[in-house]
């Protein structure tokens, strides 16, 4: 294999470096001028590689980071608030309904099995 060919298999196995060209920090160019350099020692990579280990991760977990990324915190609150609110309707609802029910006066005796309704 050439020089060029093991830079490619090199990236293949630390795909974390994708991300520095996709995002504009780094240029394939600079990537190989340091491969051709350095090699693949360690030291030398862990600044590209190790830092970025979120995009080793698996890809639920990388859906779940992504996920997360997209929460607007304001809207949440906003939401939980509208929800506080109507429960807060809702308990001061059940709470008059409750204090005007009748009040039940005296035992309660079952009927009879051989009464029916409006008998």
């Amino acid at each position: 294999m050439n020089k060029k060919e093991d830079f490619k298999a090199f990236v293949k196995n630390h795909p974390q470096l994708i991300s520095y060209v996709k995002n504009n920090e780094m240029t394939w160019q600079q990537f190989y001028e340091i491969y051709d350099i350095y090699g693949e020692d360690e030291e030398t990579w862990n600044k590209y590689v190790l830092n970025n280990n979120v995009s080793s991760l698996p890809s639920s977990l990388n859906n779940i980071k992504d996920l997360v990324k997209g929460i607007d915190l304001n809207t949440i609150h906003k939401h939980i608030g509208t929800a506080q609110k109507a429960l807060g309707v809702i308990e001061e609802l059940t709470t008059k309904s409750a204090a005007n029910l009748p009040s039940i006066k005296g035992p309660i005796s079952p009927r009879p099995l051989t009464k029916f309704f409006g008998d």
